[in-house]
């Protein structure tokens, strides 16, 4: 428009800051709750979700990047409408569609649901179980060598809503009066109903997903009638460790004291007490009460005494009789404590949390109430005393004493992070005299295409020498001239290496070679049992010859030597110190490489959590990186001071003149590129590309500083490093680099941790890289567990946690591990790294090759149709597990696999399953060469080469199995002559086929036995 969009106007707007997020933050003040982005592909889609945080607010794009047709397009205004955006669909429907009524077919629905399917619950009887008929304990079992009881139940913010209010720190916590109510009704159920004590150990998180299974187990009684109760739990996402929450004691008699008279109401000399900002002022202290656990309704005080009115919320009043003390309306009782410690003016700290500690004398005289009077009377230091009548005065609880403990919200984080591990090496049992197999040394691809008879084992010495990206290409090359080695299937490629693992002492002494292994197990995860890590002892100059019968017989696919130990990798969780070992002072000067959200993340954490106030921001464009202007205004107004510095790590100058001019006491570096690809597809280019900002900024931030006393030295990893390199092996070796520069940064004594993070949810920068198909592929089970993305808040989180933890290396990885404990339970594989987690199951028993559940003798069983049918649909079950649908039938057998979604990682994936369910040597290529499944399971059929079965065969099986019927079975007269006469007929049908009626001539010529044979037929 002319006058409008001239050269001033366009100066301006190069020049001037765009304002995005105020903008946004305007628009949501004015009540703005959709955002649609139009354009080829959403760019403003993900800053607008980070702005919006969790407002209830629809955010999405109209087109994507090579998906911009008309369908893409309505897909967009679908996914507007569902939620609850108006779109008027008159334009793209034909004329009178609105109005139209459609026919319903007659049959019923044969498609897949999309709402929840209730499950049938399993009745306690039928499982030899008696039921409690509690809300919080499902069954009790009786135990006979003891007279004691166990009683289970589980607990899920699905089946109990109401826990969802109980929130300390951001974390729901199954509530102290939960743990009294399980006490309790179990000492009713074995006749001792009295609570002489209840010691609480530590909090039960109930997760945001799934739940927990809970147990509280009774002892025997011992010589005065007591007995022991503990209460445990195990949540169905983490390992087969089971946390003991609190213990305690039940008896049978309650102690002898004075009641408080409650007829008098309220007490005579009380006087009203205001409460209206009692939520608000717990609310502070990190108490997230929801309206369950907002049950004080009026208070009175008398002296150091303080008497309330608590009621559960009406919606929750009808489930009381189902309680002996609903937990909520008990733990409003003990909400009178804060206002009981307040007005005595013995709360020396008023914004401290507490919680119950120890419970003492607690005795419950009338069960099901809804509403309470109590009386919380002080009985010493973080002590009270606590009675509850009903609405008549009755008495209803009676507690002796009650220990209250401090607790910060740090604690509660802890408890409920779930999602820290570490890297252990578990000793191996001693192989008794593994064999000595064949072998030979290797050392380029030539090397390998030079092989004229496969050995047992191929090894390649990995030697780094300084010189990660040099050594990680040599050991690129070889390997993928192995894994192009048909001939070469069954032997294996061992990769050994000298100190590139913390096995033993932890330190690791060529972390150039700790690359390697990143690569290796990227390329183990796409070609499973092909190819062998070794690390071998630094301390010794033997050879992995010495040790390689041993390390093939143990069937693990990572092994390291230390002295005469095997030792191999497996997760552990990770216990964080009460005491973080990382702090920052109050004058440090933090530098934060990486211009992504991870490293703003840190960066906002780092102010608000950890008191940082001076940050360096490092990036290679400086100023110019998305959002910094605003996350540096962000900053400064906490009252952070923020530097903003162009450098480009990977430069060695460039970081000496940041270092020199900034002096660091921490650095935090973020930085990275992903790029996609199995390892078949990898080139020294893409590597070199990766490792830039990895590898190269880390050697250089560590050489460069090992002169500044450092507080902390934190390099962002990633899980690819460890266990999820599949797709990514480029990536997983720069960061596999950073694990083992950490290990040898610790080894010096210098401060080091890398962290090696599982995906995130919601990422910018880097992550733009990661498209839905290859999240989605980390989110599936195969080979690594049910890996699930974290969310900003919870990442931080484990952000605060690693730091309060010891390990040089740690994982923060979100991980759902219930199908890999169902696998393990039915005799399934458990993957290595995964067994510290999961208790290997024993195996199922297995027929022999060529048995009645063989594939090869199912086939052979079949007509050639039903050969091909039934390899069609075992390649769609495979193509459906891959792809994660739901089942087979959404796989079109004419369907390309291109255009499924199908690239090089898939493809790699399809091939392993394939080959384990068919036996057969099938190339990574398998997708590419055959288009759709229909000419897949053609190909199998050929490869497998099963005759097809003849008809005579097919009947004289039949027979036999007739024969075999017979033989076992037992007749009455009659139904054995109906089998007789049908047996007859058949055979008379068999003779008539293979002896057609005769002619006139065959009559003038017939025997005297061919004549009666005739007639016998026609009889």
């Amino acid at each position: 428009e002319a006058g409008v969009l001239d050269g001033g106007y366009w100066y301006e707007n190069l020049r001037g800051q765009v304002r995005f997020a105020p903008a946004v933050a305007d628009l949501l003040g004015q009540r703005f709750g959709v955002f649609l982005e139009v354009s080829a592909h959403p760019v403003l889609v993900q800053p607008i979700n980070e702005i919006v945080d969790d407002a209830d607010v629809v955010v999405t794009g109209s087109l994507r990047r090579d998906d911009g047709g008309l369908r893409r397009l309505l897909t967009s205004m679908a996914e507007l409408f569902v939620r609850g955006v108006p779109v008027d669909w008159t334009g793209v429907l034909p004329a009178a569609a609105a109005s139209a009524r459609v026919e319903l077919p007659t049959y019923a629905f044969d498609h897949q649901h999309y709402w929840l399917q209730t499950a049938d619950a399993a009745d306690a009887t039928s499982l030899g179980q008696s039921p409690t008929d509690h809300p919080l304990l499902s069954a009790v079992v009786r135990l006979a060598q003891s007279d004691g009881a166990v009683f289970t139940s589980r607990l899920s913010l699905r089946t109990h809503p109401w826990l969802a209010d109980h929130a300390i720190g951001g974390v729901v916590l199954f509530p102290g009066t939960g743990l009294v109510e399980l006490a309790v009704r179990a000492g009713d159920e074995v006749g001792c109903p009295v609570l002489d004590e209840l010691v609480t150990e530590s909090p039960l998180v109930v997760p945001e997903h799934g739940g927990v299974r809970v147990q509280v187990a009774v002892g025997g009684p011992d010589d005065h009638g007591t007995r022991p109760v503990q209460v445990y739990s195990l949540r169905e996402d983490g390992t087969d460790v089971w946390t003991r929450h609190a213990t305690g004691v039940l008896s049978a008699t309650p102690s002898t004291g004075t009641r408080f008279d409650f007829t008098a109401w309220p007490p005579p000399g009380a006087r009203r007490v205001e409460v209206g900002d009692l939520y608000t002022d717990l609310a502070e202290r990190g108490y997230a009460y929801g309206p369950a656990f907002q049950g004080v309704r009026t208070v009175w005080r008398r002296g150091e005494e303080v008497f309330a009115e608590v009621a559960l919320p009406e919606e929750h009043r009808g489930d009381a009789t189902a309680y002996g003390i609903h937990p909520a309306l008990l733990d409003a009782a003990l909400q009178t404590g804060t206002v009981a410690a307040a007005v005595a003016g013995t709360d020396e700290q008023p914004g401290r949390a507490v919680m119950p500690f120890a419970w003492n004398g607690l005795a419950l005289h009338a069960v099901g109430a809804s509403a309470l009077r109590v009386r919380v009377a002080p009985g010493g230091p973080d002590t009270m005393t606590v009675e509850a009548a009903d609405q008549t005065g009755g008495p209803v609880l009676t507690m002796d004493s009650l220990v209250l403990r401090a607790v910060s919200t740090d604690q509660a984080d802890a408890a409920g992070s779930n999602s820290l591990f570490q890297v252990d090496w578990v000793e191996l049992p001693a192989a008794a005299g593994p064999p000595s197999p064949s072998w030979v040394a290797v050392t380029t691809a030539d090397d390998v295409a030079a092989l004229s008879d496969a050995p047992d084992a191929a090894v390649l010495e990995a030697v780094g020498d300084g010189d990660a990206l040099a050594v990680t290409s040599r050991v690129l090359a070889v390997v993928q001239a192995w894994l192009t080695a048909a001939e070469l299937d069954e032997s294996r490629l061992v990769v050994a290496t000298r100190g590139a693992m913390p096995a033993g002492d932890g330190v690791v002494t060529d972390p150039a070679a700790s690359a390697v292994w990143g690569l290796v197990r990227a390329a183990q995860a796409e070609n499973p049992d092909r190819i062998v890590l070794l690390d071998c002892d630094p301390a010794t100059d033997d050879g992995p010859e010495t040790v390689l019968g041993a390390v093939l017989a143990s069937g693990e696919p990572q092994v390291a030597t230390r002295g005469t130990t095997l030792s191999v990798p497996r997760l552990a969780r990770v216990t964080p110190a009460a005491d973080s070992p990382v702090r920052f002072g109050p004058d440090a000067t933090v530098l934060v490489s990486g211009a992504g959200t991870l490293g703003a993340l840190a960066a906002r954490r780092l102010v608000t959590r950890h008191g940082v106030r001076r940050l360096v921001l490092a990036s290679r464009r400086g100023r110019d990186a998305d959002g910094v202007a605003e996350l540096v205004a962000e900053l400064t107004g906490q009252g952070a001071d923020v530097s903003v510095r162009a450098c480009d790590l990977s430069d060695r100058d460039q970081v000496a003149a940041l270092l020199a001019q900034e002096r660091p006491h921490a650095v935090v570096h973020t930085a990275g590129v992903f790029d996609a690809g199995v390892v078949g597809a990898l080139t020294p280019e893409k590597l070199a590309r990766v490792f830039a900002p990895k590898v190269d900024a880390a050697r250089h931030l560590d050489e460069l500083t090992r002169d500044l006393p450092l507080d902390a030295f934190i390099v962002y990893s990633s899980a690819s490093s460890i266990f999820m390199g599949a797709g990514s092996g480029g990536y997983a070796a720069a960061n596999a680099y950073l694990d083992g520069l950490m290990a040898h940064r610790r080894a010096a004594g210098l401060p080091g941790l890398s962290l090696a993070w599982g995906p995130w949810q919601q990422l910018t920068g880097m992550a733009d890289t990661i498209d839905d198909l290859t999240l989605d592929r980390m989110s599936r089970r195969e080979g690594r567990g049910g890996v699930l993305g974290l969310g900003s808040e919870e990442g931080m989180d484990l952000f605060d946690a690693a730091l309060a933890s010891g390990p040089a290396l740690l994982v923060p990885v979100k991980l759902d591990l219930r199908e890999v404990r169902a696998d393990a339970a039915t005799g399934g594989g458990v993957p290595h790294l995964l067994r510290g987690l999961v208790r290997v199951g024993r195996q199922s028993a297995r027929a022999a090759s060529g048995g009645d559940g063989g594939l090869a003798r199912r086939l052979a069983e079949l007509a050639p149709a039903d050969q091909e049918a039934l390899l069609l649909d075992l390649v769609r079950a495979q193509v459906a597990v891959v792809l994660g649908h739901s089942e087979a039938g959404a796989v079109r057998a004419d369907a390309a696999f291109k255009d499924a979604g199908f690239d090089s990682l898939t493809s790699v994936e399809l091939r392993n399953r394939l080959r384990e369910a068919t036996g057969l040597k099938l190339p990574a290529t398998l997708v590419f060469d055959y288009p759709n499944a229909q000419a897949l399971a053609r190909h199998l059929r050929d490869e497998l080469a099963v005759d097809a079965v003849s008809p005579v065969d097919s009947v004289l099986a039949g027979l036999a199995g007739l024969e075999s019927t017979l033989g076992s079975a037992v007749f009455d007269h009659e139904a054995r002559d109906r089998i007789t006469t049908r047996l007859r007929e058949l055979l008379n049908t068999a003779e008539a086929v293979a002896d057609p009626d005769p002619t006139d001539d065959d009559l003038e010529t017939a025997s005297d036995e061919e004549l009666f044979a005739l007639v016998d037929r026609l009889v």
